[in-house]
């Protein structure tokens, strides 16, 4: 049985009231991947922006299994030290990770910030030699459109990220690095130019499911996601 394991900041963790590309993933798995799996983590939270907290909460379908390694704030910097610890508890086989955006927002330059993700992968492996890993770039954000800056700090991340990546892949534990949609636009698939709406989260959910299909065969590229305006 493959467990998946779900590492992120805001944009994965999700506040009250969201579904979070998480929950599109797993429908997608479940719809798709053809043997038993089981999502992990050591956290289950939502984030609730009122009380500025992660809090349990009700998901709208029960069955969704809401375990993961994601929190608001978060990213390479915090979550790379908890990841081998992570892995180790919950027997995890494959990663699916999306973190960057708040590194190169508050705390790390894009050379630091590759550094992290590299000690990320490292720590992973330490807690299980074979396991898979697959990565989304920094995605397109009201702020690198805003900021000149900034938008040369993520590109530089991203480029940077690519060949962390391919000098880290081994046959043994396959690293991948998701395709962002070239669709995905923040206007229409995000609520405040940073964080997923629906067509946003199917969207994250198909760059992890269209990746591992086409580089290992696993389960089936994602369909068409439904229009929402």
């Amino acid at each position: 049985m493959l467990r998946f394991l779900f590492v992120g900041d805001s944009m994965t963790i999700g506040s009250a009231g969201e579904y979070t590309w998480r929950y599109r993933m797993w429908q997608h798995l479940c719809a798709s991947h053809g043997g038993p799996f089981r999502i992990v983590g050591p956290r289950e939270a939502l984030y609730d922006k009122a009380a500025e907290a992660p809090l349990s909460y009700d998901y709208a379908d029960p069955d969704f299994p809401r375990r993961h390694l994601a929190g608001w704030g978060e990213g390479w910097l915090h979550l790379a030290p908890q990841i081998r610890e992570a892995v180790s508890a919950t027997k995890a086989d494959v990663i699916l990770a999306s973190l960057g955006l708040i590194d190169l927002g508050f705390y790390t330059d894009p050379e630091q910030t590759a550094a992290n993700a590299r000690h990320f992968i490292t720590e992973a492996r330490a807690a299980n030699p074979e396991v898979a890993i697959v990565i989304l770039p920094v995605i397109p954000n009201i702020r690198a459109e805003q900021d000149e800056p900034f938008a040369t700090a993520v590109a530089r991340f991203n480029e940077l990220l690519a060949k962390t990546i391919a000098d880290l892949d081994t046959d043994t534990s396959p690293l991948l690095l998701a395709t962002i949609p070239p669709t995905y636009d923040i206007h229409y698939d995000t609520y405040d130019g940073t964080h997923p709406a629906p067509s946003g989260e199917h969207k994250l959910a198909a760059a992890f499911a269209d990746a591992m299909h086409q580089a290992w065969e696993m389960g089936a590229p994602y369909p068409e996601a439904p229009a929402y305006r």
